[in-house]
C-alpha cells in the first residue's frame, strides 16, 4: 500500500500564512485534496521529518512529499533541504522547493542538495494561482516511493 493510500498528509514548510493559505486553496482547485501539515519554521519542519522534538511522542506518517519556502525563521529552507537528504528515514522523500527566489546560484544549491523541483512563487496573485494549480495537477500524478 502506497504512502497516499495510507492518506499521509504533505508537509507545507511555510513561514507566510497568506502564502501558505493561497498554496493550499489552489492545490484543492487543481484536485489534489490531500491533508496539509502546514509549519512556519524550519526547525518544526525537521523535527516533523525526524520525529523528534515536540514530535518525538507522535505516531504520525512521513509525508509523501514536501512543499518547502527557503527563507524560513530558526532553521533555513536549504538547512532543512540539507537534513531530509542526510537522513536515512527521509531522503526518498520528494522535496518541492517553492520560493520566490530566482537566483542561479540558490536554485543550482538546492538541486546539489537533492531538491526534486524547484520553482519559484510568481508575485502576481494570478501568476502566483496559476503556478500552484499546476503544480498540484503535476502533484496529482506523481508516484511517490512506498514506505516499509
Amino acid at each position: 500500500m502506497s504512502v497516499r493510500e495510507k492518506q499521509a498528509p504533505v508537509l507545507l514548510v511555510e513561514d507566510d500564512p497568506g502564502h501558505a493559505l493561497l498554496i493550499e486553496k489552489n492545490l484543492r482547485r487543481a484536485g489534489l485534496s490531500p491533508s496539509l501539515v502546514v509549519l512556519d519554521n524550519g526547525r518544526k519542519a525537521a523535527d516533523y521529518l525526524l520525529k523528534q522534538g515536540d514530535y518525538t511522542p507522535s505516531g504520525h506518517l512521513l509525508p509523501p512529499f514536501v512543499l518547502l519556502d527557503l527563507d524560513l525563521p530558526v532553521l533555513s529552507g536549504l538547512q532543512v533541504l540539507k537534513l531530509i537528504k542526510s537522513d536515512e528515514r527521509t531522503k526518498r522523500i520528494p522535496v518541492i522547493v517553492l520560493t520566490s527566489t530566482d537566483n542561479p546560484r540558490e536554485i543550482a544549491q538546492c538541486y546539489e542538495l537533492g531538491c526534486n523541483l524547484y520553482v519559484t512563487k510568481p508575485v502576481e496573485y494570478d501568476r502566483f494561482s496559476d503556478a500552484i494549480q499546476r503544480l498540484g495537477t503535476f502533484l496529482s500524478i506523481i508516484k511517490t516511493p512506498e514506505k516499509e
